[in-house]
């Protein structure tokens, strides 16, 4: 007899049973308690990365942070209470989900701006430098060196924003875009008289990263130096890259030193904890749902392999081995599981997709395909599905001996 007319054969006996509404309810139940498992990882896992963000961009949550320490009454009173220690940045560095520190240094000198327009503008100013690997939309002309009469200036997006809808508002002054704003001429002031000096400044791009008014580091060093004696003072701000702002041992690391940020930086920890216990939630769904449509499809098996007790007993007798019958049986109903976990897996792809598309109207990017996590969770759950078919196939067919 032929290998194809004994598959034929094992086929007829084996498999009399037609397909039925149980088998299609299993294969439903494992279809969507698959899907929803894929789903709540594929959230989990989205919501992790859109909150640790990826290279120097920034994230949801803002990997990178600016803080400093809290003024309190008692630290009004002590002279550089507020600033940062070598001990203390050096702990940092080594503080949950912190991957670099900065320094922002700034100005110990005056320094006096004025517009060289008919607008009558002119202020005191204060002036940071921030190492330029923190720095977003760094432009290509961000440079000086001693003897240069231009300096560059990179504004803060809100410092604009206060000055179009606050101060220019108030003081009756025109409002200013950021293509207008950085065609202006300024300058700089700065100094105590008589040792004075005055640059041309002209703002060449905007930080959504930074509050502050950023020149380059070299600028601030040579101020410094000239204007304040070359006096050492400590950073009363750091910049701080964090690979996840919303993990809770981060959070906690800050509020044990009384150091602050700007809280909405923060604010993605509480909605991390409401999409962790969503996705748990949903998870453990899924795999009830899983585990009910597993039952099923294995108490359909066994039924079909009891209703072919007779031909069962007759394949035995001639010869026939349990586990070889186990394996047929398993070949024959493997196609269905793969079918069912081949759609779920579809279906997340393409809610991957569509997940990727819809943060793009946000600025926010995404994998087009789903990451590790979601093939992990279905590569596991697959075997287990499997590891279960197998050990009710095999325990069916040894109760027919």
């Amino acid at each position: 007899m032929s290998q194809i007319t004994q598959k034929k054969l094992l086929r007829k006996l084996l498999l009399q049973q037609k397909s039925n509404n149980r088998l299609w309810i299993s294969l439903l139940a494992l279809c969507v308690g698959t899907t929803l498992l894929l789903l709540s990882v594929m959230v989990w896992w989205n919501f992790k990365e859109i909150l640790s963000g990826k290279g120097s961009n920034d994230s949801l949550g803002s990997t990178f942070l600016t803080i400093g320490k809290a003024v309190t009454n008692e630290s009004m009173a002590k002279k550089g209470a507020t600033f940062f220690t070598a001990k203390e940045i050096e702990a940092l560095k080594g503080a949950p989900e912190v991957q670099d520190v900065g320094m922002l240094t700034s100005n110990r000198f005056p320094v006096w701006a004025t517009l060289n327009t008919n607008i009558a503008f002119a202020t005191e100013m204060f002036l940071e430098a921030a190492p330029d690997k923190f720095i977003d939309k760094q432009p290509v002309n961000w440079s000086w060196e001693p003897g240069d009469a231009q300096v560059p200036i990179i504004l803060s997006s809100d410092f604009l924003n206060l000055y179009n809808y606050g101060f220019a508002l108030s003081q009756g002054l025109p409002q200013l875009s950021p293509q207008t704003i950085q065609l202006l001429a300024f300058n700089l002031k700065v100094g105590r008289d008589p040792y004075t000096e005055t640059y041309n400044a002209h703002i060449v791009g905007f930080s959504d990263r930074i509050n502050s008014v950023l020149v380059p580091q070299s600028f601030i060093d040579y101020g410094n130096t000239r204007f304040a004696g070359g006096q050492v003072i400590a950073p009363s701000r750091l910049i701080l890259k964090v690979k996840d702002p919303s993990d809770a041992a981060f959070v906690r690391f800050l509020e044990e030193r009384d150091y602050t940020t700007n809280s909405e930086q923060l604010k993605w920890s509480k909605l991390r904890s409401v999409v962790d216990a969503i996705t748990s939630a949903t998870g453990l769904l899924a795999m009830l749902i899983m585990g009910i449509g597993t039952l099923v499809f294995i108490l359909f098996i066994e039924l079909t392999i009891a209703k072919a007790q007779q031909s069962l007993s007759l394949l035995l007798q001639l010869g026939y081995s349990p586990g070889y019958l186990s394996r047929f049986m398993f070949r024959r109903f493997l196609p269905l599981v793969a079918l069912t976990q081949g759609i779920a897996a579809g279906l997340a792809v393409y809610a991957q997709y569509i997940a990727a598309e819809k943060v793009k109207e946000m600025n926010l990017a995404l994998p087009a395909i789903p990451g590790w996590p979601i093939w992990t969770a279905l590569l596991l759950s697959t075997v287990i599905l499997l590891a279960f078919v197998s050990s009710g196939i095999y325990r069916a067919m040894h109760q027919q001996k």
